[in-house]
Formats: structure tokens, sequence, C-alpha cells
């Protein structure tokens, strides 16, 4: 087996770190990625070719849209986090296994599924939590800047990983530690207490 090269460990960092933005926004990373692989920014692997397409553009473009548009419905937001959720993770598992391409198939699929689908599964986990909180304290109002916030997180995370994957990469590991320590503080919050009744 061959080490990986420095192109490889760029790859993999990028597919993590476009997972991470799936986490806060499903279709911001893979317009974001169609757009630089259209302007020559960033290579995709075989078979991903379609993601520069014209027609994927349009699609993503328009799904942005209307995402953003949606998150900014107070309660509807909510609701939309049940089925963006999973999308994150088939988001994520796509963007990175599209930029992954020095990286052998037998490698390449795994890390994006276990790695890149967990990275944004977590981050979408954990702001569904914070949507959910912000509902029952601020009935709903403050939801618009979370929404807002996501957004900023999304571009901006994906931009990153566009263009210093590495510099992407430890803002990936940062968000991931504080989604694990968020889920864990709520999971001992729910957890019943022995002894009582």
């Amino acid at each position: 087996m061959e080490p990986l090269t420095p192109e490889s460990w760029l790859g993999i960092a990028a597919g993590l770190a476009l997972a991470a933005a799936a986490g806060f926004r499903v279709f911001v990373p893979l317009l974001v990625l169609s757009v630089a692989a259209r302007s020559g920014w960033l290579p995709l692997g075989p078979g991903f070719e379609w993601i520069a397409s014209t027609q994927a553009l349009v699609v993503f473009t328009t799904a942005t849209l209307l995402e953003i548009a949606a998150y900014y419905v107070p309660f509807f937001d909510n609701l939309l986090d049940a089925i963006a959720t999973p999308a994150a993770v088939m988001a994520g598992i796509l963007a990175s296994a599209s930029v992954m391409v020095d990286l052998p198939p037998w490698l390449r699929y795994p890390v994006a599924i276990i790695g890149a689908g967990s990275t944004a599964g977590l981050v979408a986990t954990s702001t569904s939590l914070l949507r959910l909180k912000s509902s029952t304290l601020t009935a709903g109002v403050g939801n618009a800047f979370l929404a807002t916030f996501e957004l900023f997180g999304a571009f901006g995370v994906a931009l990153i990983a566009v263009v210093v994957p590495f510099v992407a990469l430890i803002v990936v590991v940062g968000l991931v530690a504080y989604a694990i320590r968020r889920l864990a503080r709520r999971s001992v919050r729910s957890t019943p207490r022995q002894g009582t009744t």
C-alpha cells in the first residue's frame, strides 16, 4: 500500500470541510463545488463531472435559494430539519467523494461515507437542536439569527474548503468537537438520575 500523497490529504481535507458545510445547509456546498469545478479551480473525480454541468448549476442554485428562504419561516424550519439532516449526510458524502480525486476507490468511499457522512450528520444534528431550543425559548423569533449564522457558516466553510482545505479542516475539527460536546451534554441532561422517582 502506497502512502498518501499531499494531494490526497488535500482532497480529504476539502471533502470533510464540504461535508461540514452541508451540515449547515444541504445545497450550499454543492453550489460552491459546482462553481469551483466549472471555473477550473477544483478538479472532480471520475463519474462526478456532472456536478460542473450547467443543469447541475441551475438545480443547485435554485435549491439553495429555496432552502435559504425556507429556514426563515418560523417553525417550518424545525420541520425542515427532519428532512435536511439525512439529506445533509447524503450531500456530504457526494461532495467529499467528488473531490477526493487522488484516493483509490477502496479508500475514497469509506472515507466519504464514514468520515464525511458522520461530519455532516453531527453538524446538522447540532444545529437542529439549537434551532429547537431557540424555538422553545423565543417562540421562533430567534431562529432568523440562527439561520443567518448557519448560512454564513455554510458559505464560509465551503469557500475555505475550496481555497485552503487544511485551514477548513481545522475549522471542521472545531465544529465536530463542539457538536459532540453539545450532544453529550444534552444526553447527560436527558438521562434520569438514579434514585429519583
